[in-house]
């Protein structure tokens, strides 16, 4: 690994922990040249896919779009940001382990709320009247009427 400093390739590893949940490693490094310290993160390359969106259109997965949606769903709720970057992590992770190369957005979206419901039911439905295009006020009753059916259930 190069030294951002002085560009050395002479650098040593001081400290690793994992970070992510054991998904990544961070690494504390010193430049045996310069005698300066930097961080490096590593971690496994994920496998590329594109989105196949309802018109057909195909997009390269972002998952910036995946935390933005949920950061409008979570709006003024007692959801942390961390929680949005760890389920944000879940979905990723979720359709990497599909090897796929090609990703209806329905799926993304079903693995969102999923995940939306166990976390803040009211994020839930505020995603899902986007994600499924809620017409009216029955189309909420309806879901919300659905979600108390199935917390009974529990």
């Amino acid at each position: 690994m190069k030294c951002p400093f002085c560009e050395n390739s002479d650098t040593r590893v001081i400290d690793s922990r994992p970070t992510e949940e054991g998904h990544a490693i961070r690494r504390r490094r010193e430049c045996d040249v310069c005698g300066k310290r930097f961080t490096t993160y590593e971690k496994v390359e994920e496998v590329f896919f594109m989105v196949v969106k309802k018109d057909g259109s195909r997009e390269a997965f972002d998952r910036n779009k995946v935390i933005n949606g949920m950061l409008k769903a979570c709006e003024k709720r007692p959801v942390s940001m961390a929680d949005i970057e760890s389920v944000a992590s879940e979905v990723e992770r979720s359709l990497n382990n599909m090897m796929e190369k090609e990703v209806e957005s329905s799926v993304i979206g079903e693995e969102i709320m999923r995940r939306l419901k166990d976390l803040d039911e009211v994020a839930y439905v505020r995603f899902a009247s986007v994600y499924r295009q809620f017409k009216d006020v029955n189309t909420f009753v309806e879901e919300i009427e659905k979600m108390l059916r199935e917390g009974k259930k529990k």
